[in-house]
């Protein structure tokens, strides 16, 4: 029996994993050998590329293509229309389908609308790319990046805040009340 909806013009390829209470909207592809993890979101005309891993309560966006290689553990927030690559130099004439290089992103991770994941990058757990970013080296976790390419231009909380650190290396999320430690240019949450 079927624990998960699929609109009626999505395509699933078996054979594929799918959580229970997972939702997967229209004109969506579902490729063989991948796996959606519980209660995701699949949004419209989204691609799920074989062998891409998604873990619990995955949003992905509409428009989103998500290419083999890729790995999105709990909570990641993926934004409409953004892109997943999966070779670093891919040529119409040259089959390269064994250098299909793997993009990790971490637990509670958001990128935002347009943004481009060069492959080979990890994405830090509950780190936050700008809308239209372009990643091209790894994301520290908790770390604010922007533009084309990247750059980080601060920390976020795990509620997406901005964080701002005192001299001492401390910082409070304005809106869930959570404290953060810096320290070395990591940011660790205090509990």
């Amino acid at each position: 029996m079927k624990k998960y909806y699929s609109h009626e013009t999505t395509v699933i390829d078996e054979p594929c994993e799918i959580g229970s209470g997972t939702k997967i909207w229209h004109f969506s592809h579902i490729m063989p050998n991948c796996v959606i993890g519980e209660d995701c979101n699949i949004g419209q005309n989204v691609v799920v590329s074989p062998g891409v891993v998604l873990g619990r309560n995955v949003k992905v966006q509409n428009n989103v293509s998500i290419y083999t290689g890729v790995i999105c553990e709990d909570d990641v927030f993926l934004g409409p229309s953004m892109v997943f690559t999966n070779v670093i130099n891919p040529r119409s004439a040259v089959s390269r389908k064994d250098a299909f290089r793997q993009t990790l992103v971490r637990k509670g991770a958001s990128i935002g609308a347009n943004a481009t994941i060069v492959c080979g990058n990890e994405i830090g757990q509950y780190a936050m790319v700008g809308a239209g970013a372009v990643i091209t080296k790894p994301v520290l976790p908790y770390a604010l990046v922007v533009g084309n390419p990247a750059r980080q231009i601060g920390w976020v909380s795990e509620y997406g805040n901005r964080l701002a650190f005192d001299e001492e290396g401390f910082a409070v999320c304005e809106e869930s009340g959570d404290k953060y430690r810096i320290l070395d240019n990591v940011v660790d949450k205090i509990v």
